[in-house]
C-alpha cells in the first residue's frame, strides 16, 4: 500500500480513530519565486541553472538583497525550505569577488557541519572555483589544520571548536580573523537556555578579535519558527538584524494526527504506554515498506523503542536489518552510516531522540511518529516537518504520554495550532558564565581600562579576578597571569566538560559509547542495563575517578530505571513578594542529587521485577529557584494531605510551566519542603536545572498566578478520580485524595481575589 492508501485505511480503523483527538490537514502550497538579482556572479547562476533552480523562492531573494546592503539578517522559515542557499549564495558571491575574504560557518553540532559543507563543496566544484572550504572540529587530522588556518575561506566549525581552538589561538588565525567578512550561524532556536548563553559570551569574543584585526562581520542567521527570533538572534549575536520570515518555498499535504492512547485503568487514569503506541504506529508504516521515523524523548526510551520494533519484525528479517537508532553516545562514524542509509533509502525506519530535530540531510521521509510531545512547539514543528520533503503528502502522529504536560497538549489542539511558539531565552550575563568567558577573553587579548562585554561594564569582575591572582592590572590594561587555560575548563553544554566512556569487555576491549557527566550516575552504575542499538549490556564495572563504565553484553528481558533523590537548600533570596495567601521569592540555591536505587523493569510489559542499591557519591550545583510557600493550617487539610496536595501540585507546575518558557520539560525541576528551613512554611521549589540559571525562574516569579490557574486547569480536566500520572503525577498512593487536596491548596492560595 502506498501513503494515501494506508491513510484510507486508517481512517477506517475504528481503534485507530477512536485514540485520535485531533487530525488537522495543512494544505499543499504553492511555490513564490523571484528572479536572480543582477549583482549574483554569472558562473553561481549558471551551476544553480544546473541543478535545476532557474528561480530563486523569495525569502531566498530577501536574504540576498539584505546582506548585499550590509545588513544583518535572521531566517525563519520552515525544514526543507531551502535556507542554506540564503547565506551560501552571498558567501561565494563574496568570495568569487574578493579572493582574500573569509567566512566562518557555525553549526549546533559536528554531524550537521559535515553535511553542510559537503553541499557547499559540490557548489564549489561545479563552479570550478578555487574557494577552499574545510570542516574544523575535533575530528579535523593535526596535520591539515595549518593548512585550514593558512588557506581556508571559508571555515566551517561549532561552537565548541570556535571557543577552545580557535579564539584562544586567533595568532595563529590572522588571516581568517582580518578578512572575515561573514559569520553564519545556523539553527538558532537551538541556542537557548545555557548553550545559547555560553555562545553569545564566545561571540563577545569572537567579535572583540575582530575589532583587534580591523574586520567587521555581518552575520547571516537562519532558525526554525520560534516567537521571538529577531530578538534571540540579536540577543545572542549583539546586533541589529533584519527579519526574513515570509516562506517561498513549496510544501505538500501535511497530515498531522494527535493520538491519545487509550485508557487501560480509568479510576487510576492510567493510560497504555506512549512507546508501546509508538511502536504498534511505526509498524504500520514499516511494513507497508514507508520511510519512518519515531522520535523518542530520551536515550533509554530510543532503544527501548527499538527493541520492541525489531523483536516484532523478526519475522522479516531485511525488515528488521532496515530499522537503527541514532541518538546522542553513539559514535560519529556510526552515526554517518545512519544518516547516510537513510539518505540512500537503504535504511526504511530510524528511532531517534532529537538530535535528528536539526536540518540534517536524512533524505525524503514519508511519516514522522513522535512519542511523547517533546517540550516545546517549535521542536513539535521541527519534528514533524522531519517528513514530506517532497511535494508528495505526509503523515506526523503525535502520540501522548500521560505526563500532565502532554495530557494538556493533546486534548488543547486550537492551543498548539494558535498559540505562536514559544520564546528562546538566553541569559548571557549569567554571572557564572560571564566571569568564565571574560577570563577567555582576558586569555586571549588584555582588557582595557574601562572596556565593556556586552553591554555592562565589568570593572568589578576584572577586579575580583586581580584579588584570585588571574589577572594583573598595570598600565590601563588587565593582563592574563594564571598558568592554566581556561577555555577547556568551560564546556559551553553543560556544567562540566567531562563525559564517561562505555567500554565493551565481552571480546577485548572496545569503546562503544559516551555518557555525560550528570547522567552517569542514573544510566552506567553497577548493575544497570546499559542499551546500544537494541544491543543490551551490564554494567561490571564503573571507574568514577577515570570516568570509564566496563560493560558485558547480555540477553535479559529487563532495563534498569534509577531514582534521584533531591535535596534543596536557599543560598540567597533575590527577591520575594506577597500574593493573596501565598509568598512567592526568587534566589540562588544549592541542588543535591544523590542517586539512591534502581529498578528492573520487564521489557514489553513495564512490569517492577527487582530492585538493587546505588552507591555513588552525591553530585552538586548551584543554579537558581523560584518558589512559593503557603500556611500550614488550611482548613480541612491533615498534615499528611497537605503532603499529598503539595506532591501533586509541584508535579502539575513543573510540568505546565514549560508551555510558558520555550524549554525541555526537563530544564527545569521540582522539589517540595513539607516545612522549609528557610520559609519556615510549606515551600514549593521550581528550580533552573542548569549551573547559574538561565532565567526560567525570574519569568515563573513574574507569572506565578497564571501558574497557579494553568494547574488548577490541568488538574480539574483530567477524567481521573483521585489522582493519576496525568495530573499530579505517578507518585501518590492509590485513591488517596491527592487531585482534591492540590485543588484545595490552589483555592487557599487564590482565595482572596477569586472564587474558585
Amino acid at each position: 500500500m502506498n501513503l494515501e492508501q494506508l491513510l484510507d485505511s486508517i481512517k477506517t480503523n475504528e481503534r485507530f480513530m477512536q485514540n485520535v483527538t485531533h487530525w488537522e490537514i495543512i494544505p499543499q502550497k504553492p511555490a513564490e519565486y523571484e528572479d536572480f538579482p543582477l549583482y549574483l556572479n554569472e558562473k553561481l547562476i549558471n551551476v544553480l541553472k544546473k541543478k535545476g533552480i532557474h528561480r530563486l523562492y523569495c525569502h531566498q531573494r530577501q536574504a540576498l538583497d539584505e546582506v548585499k546592503a550590509g545588513h544583518n539578517v535572521v531566517v525563519v522559515t520552515p525544514t526543507a525550505s531551502g535556507k542554506t542557499l540564503c547565506y551560501n549564495l552571498p558567501v561565494l558571491n563574496e568570495l568569487m569577488a574578493d579572493k582574500n575574504a573569509r567566512a566562518i560557518y557555525l553549526f549546533p553540532t559536528k554531524a550537521l557541519s559535515q553535511d553542510q559543507v559537503s553541499e557547499l563543496m559540490n557548489l564549489v566544484d561545479a563552479m570550478g572555483e578555487d574557494i577552499k572550504t574545510f570542516t574544523y572540529d575535533g575530528d579535523t587530522p593535526v596535520s591539515a589544520r595549518n593548512a585550514i588556518r593558512k588557506d581556508g575561506h571559508i571555515v566551517v566549525t561549532n561552537p565548541d571548536m570556535l571557543h577552545t581552538g580557535i579564539l584562544p589561538h586567533h595568532t595563529k588565525w590572522i588571516k581568517l580573523f582580518s578578512n572575515l567578512k561573514f559569520v553564519i550561524i545556523d539553527e538558532v532556536h537551538i541556542y537557548r537556555g545555557v548553550f545559547g548563553s555560553h555562545t553569545a559570551n564566545v561571540l563577545r569574543r569572537l567579535l572583540r578579535i575582530c575589532r583587534f584585526y580591523g574586520s567587521n562581520p555581518i552575520f547571516i542567521c537562519s532558525s526554525a519558527t520560534i516567537a521571538n527570533p529577531k530578538e534571540l538572534a540579536e540577543k545572542l549575536t549583539g546586533q541589529n538584524m533584519i527579519l526574513i520570515d515570509r516562506n517561498g518555498a513549496p510544501s505538500g499535504e501535511k497530515n498531522i494526527i494527535f493520538y491519545n492512547p487509550p485508557v487501560v485503568n480509568r479510576q487510576l487514569g492510567i493510560r497504555r504506554s506512549s512507546i508501546l503506541e509508538a511502536k504498534n504506529l511505526a509498524l504500520i508504516f514499516l511494513k507497508n515498506s514507508i520511510q519512518t521515523i519515531t522520535f523518542a524523548r530520551s536515550r533509554l526510551a530510543v532503544e527501548l523503542l527499538l527493541t520492541y520494533i525489531k523483536e516484532e519484525l523478526k519475522k522479516s528479517p531485511y525488515l528488521a536489518e532496515t530499522v537503527r537508532g541514532y541518538r546522542g553516545g553513539y559514535l560519529p562514524k556510526e552515526r554517518r552510516e545512519i544518516e547516510r542509509g537513510l539518505r540512500q533509502g537503504e535504511i526504511l525506519g530510524v528511532v531517534s531522540t532529537n538530535a535528528l530535530e536539526l536540518g540534517i540531510d536524512i533524505g525524503n521521509l514519508d511519516v514522522s511518529i513522535i512519542a511523547g510531545y517533546p517540550g516545546s512547539i517549535s521542536s513539535t514543528w521541527q519534528q514533524a516537518g522531519r517528513a514530506g520533503r517532497r511535494m508528495a503528502s505526509s503523515v506526523s502522529i503525535l502520540v501522548a504520554s500521560s505526563s500532565p504536560l502532554d495530557q494538556f497538549i493533546i486534548n488543547h489542539p486550537d492551543y498548539f495550532f494558535e498559540a505562536s511558539p514559544e520564546n528562546g531565552l538566553i541569559n548571557p550575563d549569567n554571572l557564572y558564565i560571564l566571569v568564565s568567558h571574560i577570563k577567555c577573553a582576558a586569555f586571549e587579548l588584555p582588557f582595557e581600562d574601562g572596556e565593556t562585554f556586552g553591554e555592562k561594564g565589568i570593572d568589578e569582575i576584572l577586579a575580583f579576578l586581580e584579588n584570585e591572582r588571574i589577572l594583573r592590572h598595570a598600565g590601563g590594561r588587565w593582563h592574563w597571569m594564571a598558568e592554566s587555560f581556561p577555555a577547556d575548563d568551560i564546556s559551553l553544554r553543560s556544567a562540566t566538560p567531562e563525559n564517561f566512556v562505555v567500554v565493551d569487555i565481552t571480546e577485548g576491549a572496545r569503546v562503544i559509547g559516551e555518557v555525560d557527566r550528570f547522567s552517569a550516575p542514573m544510566m552506567i552504575h553497577e548493575e544497570a542495563i546499559y542499551i546500544h542499538g537494541s544491543q543490551q549490556y551490564q554494567v561490571e564495572k564503573l571507574d568514577y575517578e577515570e570516568k570509564k563504565a566496563y560493560v558485558r553484553k547480555v540477553d535479559v528481558d529487563y532495563y534498569t530505571d534509577a531514582n534521584l533523590a533531591v535535596e534543596i537548600k536557599v543560598l540567597e533570596e533575590f527577591k520575594q513578594d506577597s500574593e493573596e495567601n501565598f509568598k512567592k521569592h526568587m534566589g540562588e540555591v544549592m541542588v543535591t542529587g544523590l542517586a539512591t536505587m534502581f529498578k528492573k523493569i520487564k521489557l514489553f510489559t513495564h512490569e517492577n521485577v527487582g530492585s538493587g542499591p546505588i552507591h555513588l557519591p552525591p553530585e552538586e550545583m548551584h543554579t537558581t529557584a523560584f518558589w512559593i510557600s503557603i500556611p500550614e493550617d488550611i482548613e480541612g487539610l491533615s498534615k499528611e494531605e497537605l503532603q499529598s496536595g503539595l506532591l501533586g501540585l509541584c508535579n502539575v507546575m513543573a510540568n505546565v510551566a514549560p508551555l510558558y518558557l520555550m524549554c525541555d520539560p526537563r530544564d527545569i525541576r521540582g522539589v517540595v519542603q513539607i516545612k522549609s528551613p528557610f520559609t519556615l512554611k510549606p515551600t514549593i521549589y521550581i528550580y533552573d536545572n542548569y549551573p547559574g540559571g538561565v532565567g526560567f525562574s525570574e519569568k515563573l516569579y513574574d507569572m506565578s498566578r497564571m501558574l497557579l490557574k494553568a494547574a488548577r486547569q490541568v488538574i480539574m480536566e483530567c477524567s481521573c478520580e483521585d489522582g493519576c500520572p496525568s495530573c499530579v503525577g505517578p507518585y501518590q498512593e492509590v485513591g488517596s485524595g491527592s487531585k482534591n487536596y492540590a485543588l484545595k491548596i490552589i483555592k487557599h492560595a487564590l482565595s482572596s481575589r477569586e472564587v474558585v
